[in-house]
């Protein structure tokens, strides 16, 4: 395939299921945002639609919910849709309403934040701009994270995870993620992956995406991957429910 063909793939698999992204109905968190609670945010890829449940970023987000446990909050959005997720977090901690966070309130809930792609760096972008609001993040995850300056994690994040594959291709993750204070932020990993001459289900992508077969698209399909995203964010909120227990004894 010519590399126009490539391109033009790229954008029929960015843009076919393009569509409204965070909208009225689809952020489910209340504003304030209950104090101790613990809110997760799963960014997408390319021009995907929050609400996708074909893609990997909205199928954990729903498993998340599953338990249905009390304060904690799981959305998803775009990875355009940053900038605005930025500001309904910010709204959400701003209790008193006098437009800029205090101390007490900025530390008053827990931030996860995760994605794949444009979405991986647009989880650390997100934990940057938090980090001007003394807001702390207690993890990012980052799935074949593609970005500027994606690899230098902000000194208000507490653990970071990355997850990659640097196969032949046009499209490559990020290799290796670093703290920018690594007195504050524990790097959980940087974890390879190959998808040369391995089979990936990818029955939900579009023909021409299947086709084409790139790594980066497979590892978004990948269900090792996934599991161990899952398994780090669960292990987050099971110290914040141990923490919270804590607190009200």
């Amino acid at each position: 395939m010519t590399l126009r063909g490539l391109m033009a793939a790229v954008v029929v698999c960015g843009l076919s299921h393009a569509g409204p992204r965070i909208d009225g109905g689809g952020w489910s968190a209340p504003v304030p945002l209950p104090r101790g609670s613990m809110v997760v945010v799963g960014f997408l890829g390319a021009w995907e639609r929050w609400d996708d449940e074909r893609r990997s970023v909205r199928k954990l987000a729903l498993r998340l919910r599953e338990p249905a446990l009390p304060g904690l909050y799981v959305e998803t959005a775009g990875n355009h849709d940053r900038k605005r997720v930025r500001r309904m977090l910010l709204a959400s901690l701003d209790r008193d309403g006098d437009g800029r966070l205090n101390p007490k309130e900025a530390k008053s809930v827990v931030f996860v934040f995760y994605g794949q792609s444009f979405g991986g760096a647009a989880a650390v972008y997100l934990a940057r701009d938090l980090e001007r609001h003394g807001v702390p993040v207690r993890l990012t995850v980052q799935v074949d994270s593609v970005g500027r300056r994606d690899h230098l994690i902000p000194a208000n994040v507490a653990r970071a995870l990355n997850l990659y594959q640097r196969d032949p291709g046009p499209i490559r993750g990020e290799p290796a993620i670093r703290a920018a204070d690594p007195s504050r932020t524990e790097i959980l990993g940087n974890l390879p992956f190959t998808y040369l001459f391995r089979r990936v289900d990818m029955s939900e992508y579009p023909a021409i995406a299947r086709r084409i077969g790139l790594s980066h698209w497979k590892m978004d399909n990948d269900p090792a991957v996934w599991a161990i995203v899952e398994a780090a964010i669960r292990a987050e909120i099971l110290r914040w429910q141990a923490e919270s227990a804590g607190a009200e004894h």
